[in-house]
This record gives C-alpha cells, structure tokens and sequence, in this order.
C-alpha cells in the first residue's frame, strides 16, 4: 500500500537554489577524484615507469569495477527519488535493500576473480617481468577488495538520492585525502611504515574507499530518514532487475569510453606515436572540463526523477532548463580559454616541440565541441531520471563509440592527413547533438502525456 506522501526539499525548495545545492557538492566530488588520480600516479611514477605502466595497464579492469558500481548507483539515484516522489517509502526502501544485494554479489564475483584473473591479464599484454610482477599485486589487491568503491557509489549515491549531496562530498573527499596521505607513506615506507611499493598505492587506494564507503553508511543511517535498511530485505528481488535495466546506460557508457580511445589510437598510430599521446591529452582535458556537466547531471537526476513521481512537469521542466544554461556558460567559457591558450595547456604536459606543432591547432579544433557535449550529457542524463534509459543507451553508445570512430576512420581513409582528423570530435558533437534534441523532446512529450 502507498503511503502518503511526505514532501522533502526535492519537491518544495525553488528549483535553482535547489539544483545548486544539489549540484555544487557533487562538482566538488568530481574535482576531487581528478586530484585523487592525478596525484596517485604522481607517486606511483617516482619509484619507474614500469610501475606506472604496471597501474595504467590495470586501468580497463578497474573501469569495469567502476562501471558496474557506477551502474547501480545511478540505477538507485533515478529509482528511489522516484518513489518517494510518489509516496511509496516502502518500494524505496526495497530497491535501496535491492541494490545492496547487488553490490554484495558483485563484490563476491570480483573477489574471485582478483585472485585468479590478474597474472594471466598481464602477461597477455607484455613479458616485462616488472611490469608483470608489479601488476599482478595491484591489481589483485584492488579487485579482491573492490567492495569498497562498489558500496561507496551506492551509499554515496543514496545520499544524494535523498537530498544530502553535501554529505555524500564529505565522504568522497576524506577517503580521497586519506589516499593522498597515506600513498607516499606505504609507497616509501616513510617514519613507521613497511616500505610496499606498487602495493602501497593499491593499499592506500583500496583503504581510502573502504573508509569512504564506512563514513557514508554511517550517515545514512544517521541522516537518511527517507531510507529504511533491513537485512531481510537485502536479497533477490523484482527491483534488481529494475535497477540493473536504469542503470545499464551508465555501464555500458564508461565501458565504451575505453573502447573508443584504443580504437582512436590505432587509427592515429598510422600518423605518428605524438598523435595518439595528444589525444590522450585531449581525453584528459575533456574529462575535466566536464566535471562541472557531469557534477550537474548527478545532482539534478534525483530532482527529476522525484517530480516525474510527484506528478511536477513545472518543476521537470524548469530543473532541466537551468542545467542546460549553466553547463553552457561553464563549457562555453573553457572552450574559450583552451583557444586562447592551448600552447599554455600543452606545457602543463611537459610538451615537445613536435607535440607542439601538432597539439595547438588539434586543441583549437576539438575544443569546440565542449559546448555540444555538455549539452548531450544533460540532455542523457535527462532521459536517464524520466525512464527512458534506453533512449540514454542508444544517444551515449552512438556519441561515445559509433560516430566518433566512424568519423575517424571516414576521415583518415578520404584526405589522410593528420590536421584533418581532428574535426572528427566535434562533427561527432554536432551529430549527437541533433539526436539528443530529437530524444530529448520526444521525452518530455511523453512526460507531459503520463503526468
């Protein structure tokens, strides 16, 4: 039986100052995370470059971890809001129950397979027995233990599914200054520490979630009135399926964000080994210019999708306007400054003469596409929160793999110059733009239909 409906902030609190509440935390977050990466490799690099190898190779492993994490999380993020927007506490509290099931049971699959897949994954790829060594340790220690970053997206996420994203940056941002902190001291063996190396940093990172994912489930059993968490209720359920359906976009989009860039690189091989390293550049400075977007669309996913329940067009409408004005101004402004100063950029990298020459004018040109993106992130991230993830799926699997490959290719084939192969980014923009549009108000017609 429904329950009646209690209001919260996601339905009450006026849209923009709700939106930036919501979504200021979660940029904070992302920015975090950016140094949390940025600084583990940093040390990692100081004891060789086959220890940075032996991590960056693990990088695709990890992505999985983290997408089936990210998957669920996002799956809750649009489901619970929901319900209680509707007044049904008791069905959010079992998909809240669902998902920690689900999360368990990953954890469990992970677990075995850190402990048998690690050693045979790198020796497929190089017999550099350092390489193959160091990467094993890590990557074994941070499978066997990636309960930590599957909880911590999904308690961090039921946070902000309940108006607490505040909180939820609280926790992200102590377990990543637990990881800064301690990644020299296990590294290096500093004062009392063992000397671990390449297993100092995957203790130190693996430790960092674990007490992030500690602090937010203790929060939500402290602030969380919206939520109920019962043991036996933790279990198979019709609702598994439900957030496994919403969050599968989620998945299958990190996932194709690797498979992208190995297809991109072979084809830039053919041009030289400086093409392929300014795209990994320009891959870097694109996820930073979007953590602002991707901040925005996880605080205003829960606004949508609790109004969508509660039966508010208004409110559905005016949350999406104001996303997509401000990531907007955001983009608009960096693409500014990257066509201002990309030689700037370029030095941050320690650029050479000849990434120079290749890397400005490439920066000029896929730099436009930052707008065009933000836009289609907002607009997926929209689709996402009013049940159309499979609308989600086909717009990210077409921007992220299918048109920005094809575009490449076609290009590489037809004029064979490297300068050229630059426009595929934002030709690939433009078209996913035009498709998100179409999506996106087909969507919101058909939320107009069922409100």
């Amino acid at each position: 039986m429904v329950e009646p409906h209690n209001e919260n902030k996601l339905g009450t609190m006026p849209c923009g100052r709700l939106l930036a509440s919501m979504s200021i935390p979660m940029m904070i977050s992302f920015f975090i995370q950016a140094m949390y990466n940025i600084i583990d490799s940093m040390f990692v690099a100081m004891l060789s470059e086959n220890a940075l190898t032996a991590v960056s190779l693990a990088f695709p492993i990890q992505q999985i971890v983290n997408a089936i994490g990210v998957g669920i999380a996002a799956g809750i993020t649009a489901l619970v809001p929901r319900y209680l927007g509707q007044g049904d506490k008791r069905t959010a509290n079992q998909v809240a129950n669902s998902g920690i099931f689900l999360n368990g049971a990953a954890a469990l699959i992970f677990l075995v397979l850190g402990v048998v897949l690690p050693s045979a994954f790198y020796r497929m790829q190089t017999d550099v027995m350092e390489i193959v060594q160091g990467g094993t340790i890590y990557l074994t220690i941070v499978m066997c233990l990636s309960a930590g970053v599957l909880f911590g997206q999904y308690f961090e996420k039921m946070l902000v599914a309940s108006g607490y994203a505040r909180h939820a940056m609280y926790c992200q941002g102590a377990g990543a200054l637990f990881n800064i902190v301690f990644d020299p001291l296990l590294i290096f063996g500093l004062g009392p520490f063992p000397h671990m190396g390449i297993a100092g940093a995957a203790t130190a990172t693996v430790m960092g979630q674990l007490l992030a994912t500690v602090l937010a489930a203790w929060l939500n059993r402290k602030i969380n009135r919206s939520i109920h968490f019962d043991i036996h209720r933790m279990r198979p359920a019709l609702e598994c399926r439900e957030i496994l359906k919403t969050g599968l976009p989620s998945m299958i989009t990190i996932g194709l964000h690797s498979a992208t860039t190995f297809v991109v690189n072979q084809i830039l091989l053919v041009y030289s080994t400086t093409a392929t390293a300014v795209y990994g550049i320009w891959i870097r400075l694109q996820n930073f210019a979007y953590m602002p977007v991707f901040g925005m669309n996880n605080g205003m996913i829960p606004i949508l999708s609790y109004n969508l329940g509660n039966k508010r067009p208004d409110r559905i409408h005016e949350t999406a306007r104001l996303a997509f004005r401000w990531v907007l101004i955001f983009t608009v402004t960096e693409m500014i400054l990257l066509e201002l100063f990309p030689s700037g950029v370029l030095h941050l990298f320690s650029a050479s003469e000849a990434m120079l020459s290749i890397g400005i004018p490439a920066i000029r040109i896929v730099c436009i596409s930052l707008p065009l993106g933000a836009l289609s992130i907002i607009a997926s991230a929209s689709m996402q929160a009013l049940r159309h993830p499979m609308d989600t799926l086909l717009l990210n699997v077409i921007r992220q793999f299918v048109v920005i490959v094809a575009a490449f290719a076609i290009l590489s084939v037809v004029f064979h110059h490297l300068s050229v192969l630059w426009v595929a980014v934002p030709v690939t923009e433009v078209i996913s733009v035009i498709l998100a549009w179409f999506l996106y108000r087909r969507t919101m017609q058909d939320v107009e239909r069922s409100i």
